[in-house]
């Protein structure tokens, strides 16, 4: 049986950018003073490894302490950005077609509840939709624990499951929990990018990958 998974932030709902904002601030409130564009490239790993990229990039040491209340302190942030994020163009609508279709999906992300409750309600995603959230399990992207997680919970093999995301971290995750990926270019990296990070497939947004589900053996 076929299934999907998904990516939340940057996949669903257009809040990459939020995030962003949110950790540089984060960020700079314990001074150290990242450019956004070096955020923007590690939107999607949870955010213990991302500090831990980003320190050793910078050369700069972030005590697993201070990365705990840099975490809390993004968590407060971006609760400011949250009722302004809205979905991507045709994310409401090909959920909707997958429900309306039979074909089950659920959502792995490093994010967690209460904070990503506005999304999954904007995303009128019913309750008993599998989401996995961050804290549930032991790695975040691009380890594969989340997506092996969510596979299990909707109760299909790797082999049947197609992975949607935006990030470089969903797809080195999709590889390695053996599922065939879908990039979407809605998280800036470059079709090149995501192709070299293993997608099979490439689409601009949700509403291309709604209109291109034939092209996954998938009526649209």
């Amino acid at each position: 049986m076929t299934a999907f998974i998904f990516d939340l932030d940057g996949t669903l709902i257009d809040s990459v950018y939020a995030h962003v904002l949110a950790w540089q601030e984060a960020l700079a409130d314990f001074d150290v003073s990242v450019d956004a564009w070096r955020i923007n490239r590690r939107i999607g790993m949870s955010g213990g490894m991302m500090l831990q990229a980003l320190s050793n990039e910078l050369n700069c040491e972030v005590r697993p302490e201070m990365a705990k209340q840099m975490e809390k302190r993004h968590s407060e942030l971006i609760e400011n950005f949250r009722s302004k994020c809205r979905p991507l163009r045709g994310a409401v609508a090909l959920l909707q077609s997958l429900r309306a279709d039979g074909i089950p999906f659920g959502i792995a992300t490093s994010g967690n509840r209460p904070g990503i409750d506005p999304s999954l309600l904007a995303l009128g995603i019913p309750d008993d939709t599998v989401v996995i959230e961050g804290k549930n399990s032991p790695h975040g992207k691009p380890e594969p624990d989340e997506l092996l997680r969510c596979q299990q919970k909707l109760q299909v093999e790797p082999e049947e499951c197609f992975v949607v995301g935006d990030a470089v971290w969903d797809l080195l995750a999709a590889s390695r929990a053996r599922m065939f990926s879908i990039g979407l270019l809605t998280g800036g990296y470059a079709p090149s990018e995501l192709f070299e990070a293993g997608a099979h497939r490439v689409f601009a947004d949700p509403a291309e990958l709604l209109s291109s589900l034939y092209q996954l053996g998938l009526h649209s």
